[in-house]
């Protein structure tokens, strides 16, 4: 049996347990925060933020949940863009409401300049503001495909006993856009994912996908900040994603955070008291820890 542990942070500690939610196990540990086993592995959250996996497979579960550890890792690509190129990225996985939305575009050497001087180099700075204001112009000059899972769709595909998992169903998001933007005639020598999954998984997952191409496929972490291709998908999609969240927000009459924080929490237990359950079935991703912590609130107040 294998072991391996990691101190992680409590963004990444909400991101583990949201993926694993469906396989929590019982545990009487009093340290022990968080207990779940997936394909074999047992897998233990502690109050100290220490992780702790154990099983034959520890080091796939642990790519697979987008984990950093000190094992080898393979070369990383050369973040060279010098050439016509898709890059593709996706946003709202790590909130509570909203969907996902996934965006793929195509990017050429000839637009480098216009994207640099737009401040798309330099994404990771820009506020909700100023994406708000770059994506349409991107949307008009650039060629892309960019789609969004709704949170009630996201809730009927994704869960325990469901087509997807949280992991999967980006597989076949990423997969469709890129899909329908090669459709469009685009002729890219490199296509780049900012990596949410090894190379591996994300193959084994594509194997139940209707739509195929063969063009190859670069994974590169924080590509958004490596490659203008991906740094303007990134872009677009957070502001599909927060158009969503505004939406959302405005029919149900309260506004909707970004996030899975305790903020969430709070406005869901409120969804709850003022329409139920149906309310976060069309919101939020009911697989994520935030329904029973927003239900437990509820509780409380009563």
């Amino acid at each position: 049996m294998d072991t391996l542990v990691l101190k992680i942070d409590a963004p990444l500690s909400q991101s583990v347990k949201n993926q694993l939610f469906s396989h929590q196990i019982s545990n009487r540990n009093p340290y022990v925060a968080f207990a779940a086993k997936k394909n074999g592995v047992t897998v233990l959250l502690y109050t100290s933020g220490k992780l702790v996996l154990q099983g034959q497979a520890v080091v796939a579960l642990a790519q697979e949940l987008g984990l950093q550890t000190d094992l080898p890792q393979p070369k990383k690509a050369t973040a060279t863009q010098n050439m016509p190129m898709i890059g593709s990225d996706e946003v709202g996985n790590g909130s509570y409401f909203g969907g996902i939305a996934v965006v793929a575009s195509f990017v050429t050497p000839d637009d480098h300049a216009f994207l640099q001087n737009l401040g798309v180099d330099d994404s990771k700075t820009l506020t909700d503001q100023k994406i708000r204001h770059i994506a349409p112009i991107l949307e008009k000059k650039i060629c892309h495909k960019a789609l969004l899972l709704s949170p009630k769709k996201y809730n009927e595909m994704v869960g325990k006993g469901k087509t997807y998992n949280a992991v999967s169903v980006k597989v076949a998001l990423h997969n469709q856009a890129i899909f329908l933007l090669l459709n469009e005639g685009v002729k890219p020598k490199k296509i780049v994912i900012d990596a949410f999954t090894s190379q591996s998984n994300y193959e084994k997952h594509l194997q139940k996908e209707k739509n195929h191409f063969s063009n190859p496929l670069t994974f590169q972490e924080k590509a958004e900040s490596q490659y203008l291709a991906v740094a303007v998908s990134s872009i677009i999609a957070r502001n599909l994603f927060l158009e969503n969240l505004d939406k959302l927000s405005q029919n149900l009459g309260y506004q909707l955070p970004s996030g899975a924080s305790k903020a969430s929490d709070k406005v869901a237990s409120k969804l709850l008291a003022a329409y139920g359950m149906t309310s976060l079935e069309y919101s939020a991703k009911l697989h994520f820890a935030n329904t029973q912590k927003a239900q437990a609130l509820l509780n409380n107040d009563k």
